[in-house]
Parts: structure tokens; C-alpha cells; sequence
């Protein structure tokens, strides 16, 4: 069978910023459209522009890396050509509008983050954290540290310990569907916050495992979020019993980036 030129695979070579951008994410979308069209191959970057009501030069530049000024209506026009979901679309107008309008703060150093320990000790039985906008873990409640030791070790962070972690593999059921779900937000992160050297190294490091970049290749999956997600984890406090879960991620307004994130027993 022919391969598709289109489709997304990258070296081990790669630096992390030349695996992500809009130019790696719009080739590796048409690819997937012309098969979700049935055609075998990637939809014709003509058929693109002709949709966008540009010409094909235009668009071939996109995809070489050249970004000209995007208007709203220039980016729908695209996102739907490309058949794009809601997170792929925010992904293309934050890397048209040069990253997230509202930044995250670029230290906690200083920032009286006393309100949200408190709000994270209002919850003594389910396990709760605060993240920053790289995923480092910054505060957490006891349930937590209970469930997750590893949180209390130097520099933890979310992302790391779940794509790098023996402990993970272990802990999450079905852990390549949480590998692709990490994948996914450090895509859509990299979007928000372009050039940021710990979402890089996150990256860098993850895809030196071989079961992580097989993943990774496999395709351009783009998660905002994960607010509502359930799955199943094994706890070594719970042995031998699994529990079933659901995460709830909010993201107080008053502290740009950082996410409380809330872990409830769907048994109760």
C-alpha cells in the first residue's frame, strides 16, 4: 500500500518544538480528512484553499510554516474544511493569535495561593491538587498524598509521572489511553504557550520511551481538558479492589493557568 506523505511521523531527531506547530498539525489534519472522506489519500491541499477561498499557494505556505495574518472568518473556513473538532479549532486560532490571549502567571513566586489550599483542605476525603499551567503539582490535600505518594517528591508533576512513571502503568487501567489523553494536552498546551522549555522537556523526555512515541506518531489527538473524565485506577490502599473515578477540573479566574482539579469516587 502507498503511504500517505501526509501523515505525521517524526525521528527521534526531532526537537519537541519541531514536533507540534501549525504546519505539523495541518498536514497530519488533511491527511485524516481525505480518509475520513473515503479517498484513500490526503484531501487535496487545492480542495483546502478552494474551501477557505484561497489559492493553493496559500495554503501550501501554511503548511511550510508560514503564518500571514488569519482572520475569524479565514479560520472557521479552515477548521471546517478540515473537518476539526472544538479543541482542534481553539488549537488553530491559538496558534493564529501567536498563543493563549491571556497568559498564565509566570511564577507563583509571591502569589498568595492561600485561598486555594484552603479550598483543596475543604475536601478531606477525595483526593484534590493544584497544577500550574506545565502540570507541576503545587498544593494538594492529604486523600492525595494517600492515593498518590508521589505527589510529596520534589518538582512533581502530573504529565511526567504519567507518561514516564513505572508507578502510572501500574496505577491507570488502560494506561495507553491515558499516554494519548497526556499527549493530547501537552498538544494543546504547546499551543497556548509556544516556546515554553518545561512543556519542550516534558515532551523531550516522554518520547524517548518506544511505547510513548508509537503513540505520539500515531496521530495529532488534541485534548483541552480532561474535566469529567472517568476511568479506573488501582490503588495499592484499595488492593485488591479497583476503584472507579471521575476527575472535575476547574480554573479559578483570579490565577491565569493553574487548575484545581477534584478526584471523586463514582461509588461514592
Amino acid at each position: 500500500m502507498q503511504r500517505d506523505n501526509s501523515t505525521v511521523r517524526t525521528g527521534q531527531g526531532q526537537r519537541p518544538e519541531d514536533e507540534v506547530g501549525l504546519a505539523v498539525l495541518l498536514r497530519a489534519w488533511r491527511a485524516r480528512a481525505g480518509r475520513t472522506l473515503g479517498l484513500g489519500r490526503a484531501l487535496p491541499q487545492v480542495e483546502v484553499a478552494a474551501a477557505v477561498g484561497m489559492s493553493e499557494r496559500w495554503y501550501r505556505d501554511l503548511e511550510h510554516g508560514a503564518l500571514p495574518k488569519l482572520d475569524s472568518r479565514t479560520l472557521t473556513a479552515l477548521a471546517d474544511a478540515l473537518r476539526l473538532c472544538a479543541d482542534e479549532r481553539a488549537t488553530l486560532f491559538l496558534y493564529a493569535a501567536g498563543g493563549e490571549p491571556y497568559p498564565a502567571v509566570s511564577s507563583v513566586d509571591g502569589i498568595d495561593l492561600a485561598p486555594l489550599h484552603r479550598l483543596l483542605d475543604l475536601q478531606p476525603s477525595r483526593p484534590a491538587y493544584l497544577t500550574s499551567n506545565t502540570w507541576d503539582v503545587l498544593a494538594h490535600n492529604e486523600a492525595m498524598a494517600e492515593w498518590f505518594p508521589w505527589v510529596r517528591r520534589p518538582g512533581a508533576n502530573l504529565i511526567r509521572w504519567g507518561l514516564t512513571d513505572p508507578e502510572a502503568r501500574a496505577q491507570l487501567a488502560d494506561w495507553p489511553r491515558h499516554a494519548r489523553a497526556y499527549l493530547a494536552m501537552l498538544r494543546y498546551a504547546m499551543a497556548q504557550y509556544p516556546g515554553n522549555p518545561e512543556l519542550a522537556g516534558i515532551l523531550r523526555t516522554a518520547l524517548t520511551d518506544p511505547e510513548v512515541r508509537q503513540i505520539w506518531d500515531d496521530g495529532p489527538v488534541i485534548i483541552a481538558h480532561r474535566d469529567g473524565h472517568a476511568y479506573r485506577l488501582t490503588i495499592p490502599r484499595f488492593a485488591p479492589r479497583a476503584v472507579d473515578v471521575v476527575t472535575h477540573v476547574l480554573q479559578p479566574v483570579g490565577y491565569p493557568g493553574l487548575r484545581l482539579t477534584f478526584i471523586s469516587p463514582q461509588d461514592g
